[in-house]
């Protein structure tokens, strides 16, 4: 039997963005967490947005598992034309029992709050409702999730917000902010967080990798040097715990 495939969703104008975000959330929960060891689709984070989104187009296709980087890239896909919600990924580094690990899931702007989308093999490291009045809030949020399963996080790297173009040839910024949160005091990382929140608002942050134009395009072609630098950065997200 044919494993019956999820309808992708569709924004109805009845719809609250809260429950846009949840119908999302329970697609992406729909596709189910990809526990193979297996990554089904190669997502190299240099690539431009347009090439990414044709990625996220080929997952709701498929309907496969997916792990964190993948969801981070089909809410992108997902949410795009919906100018009042800003996206931007966050970045978790955490250690346990000797060894590191690597989480990401996209941080969500909207009307005054923060919240997520995301997957991971525990429910608490995922999607947050879109109830955070501050960015950091919503960190220490993620926080206080690692320490149930005793993962202490050692850095938080925060992007821009993801433009709303899906054929841009920009690549998505993913660390703009980074944040050794295990040397800190979480008063300093409120701070931080803080001021880096309200610049995002007021969108002057430009990207770290800002290049010109041409140099941009020919990085989007030169495919194989990029492929094997990216392979040992995805190799951590699969024995990922988180």
């Amino acid at each position: 039997v044919q494993p019956s495939v999820p309808p992708v969703p569709n924004y109805k104008l009845c719809m609250s963005i809260p429950e846009w975000l949840q119908a999302i959330q329970t697609y992406m929960k729909m596709l189910q967490y990809n526990h193979t060891g297996t990554q089904f689709f190669e997502i190299r984070k240099t690539r431009p947005l347009s090439g990414l989104m044709e990625t996220a187009r080929e997952m709701t296709r498929e309907s496969l598992p997916i792990k964190c980087l993948e969801a981070v890239i089909l809410g992108i896909y997902l949410t795009n034309g919906q100018p009042s919600v800003e996206r931007f990924p966050i970045s978790f580094k955490t250690h346990f029992s000797g060894n590191y690990f690597h989480h990401v899931v996209l941080g969500i702007y909207c009307n005054g709050r923060y919240g997520s989308l995301g997957m991971s093999r525990r429910s608490d490291l995922m999607d947050k409702p879109l109830t955070f009045r501050t960015l950091s809030d919503l960190i220490f949020e993620f926080e206080d999730s690692y320490k149930k399963y005793l993962h202490s996080v050692k850095k938080v790297k925060i992007g821009l917000y993801v433009p709303h173009e899906p054929h841009s040839f920009q690549p998505i910024e993913w660390k703009q902010l980074v944040l050794n949160v295990s040397k800190m005091m979480r008063t300093d990382v409120r701070k931080e967080l803080e001021k880096f929140a309200r610049d995002m608002r007021m969108k002057i942050l430009k990207p770290s990798s800002a290049h010109s134009p041409v140099k941009e395009r020919s990085r989007g072609k030169s495919l194989s040097p990029r492929r094997r630098q990216a392979s040992p950065q995805r190799r951590p997200c699969r024995r990922d715990k988180s």
